[in-house]
């Protein structure tokens, strides 16, 4: 079994930084691509940023130059540094990524997305 926990959200005030985790454990054996998403109250969710297997990133134009997102292969964790927050963002980050896992049967291996349950991020004075 496979699972994910997300971690590092909180209250900030604007101008602030925060760091969110995403780590996922279980019969893995390698993480594909990864990502941040985001749901503002009343809205749909967005991508924030994605990172490949290889590193290559992307970033929504409305974080762009203020957030980072980085990944710890061995470690099976991901990581999205947020600075410069404002208040518009404001919501529930989800990480997800296409996991390669082990089976207990035929075939062996598989792949499948995990997401996040969520981590909500309140940036306000």
């Amino acid at each position: 079994q496979v699972q994910v926990v997300e971690s590092g959200g909180g209250l900030v005030q604007p101008g602030g930084s925060l760091r969110l985790s995403c780590a996922y454990s279980g019969r893995i054996f390698v993480l594909n691509d990864m990502g941040w998403f985001r749901q503002k109250s009343g809205e749909e969710r967005e991508l924030v940023a994605n990172i490949t297997a290889d590193g290559t990133t992307n970033y929504a134009p409305s974080v762009k130059g203020r957030f980072t997102i980085s990944r710890h292969n061995v470690a099976s964790t991901m990581y999205l540094q947020m600075n410069m927050l404002k208040p518009d963002d404001t919501a529930v980050y989800y990480c997800r990524a296409v996991v390669g896992y082990y089976t207990n049967m035929a075939p062996a291996r598989s792949f499948m997305p995990l997401t996040g349950k969520g981590t909500l991020v309140t940036v306000s004075a």
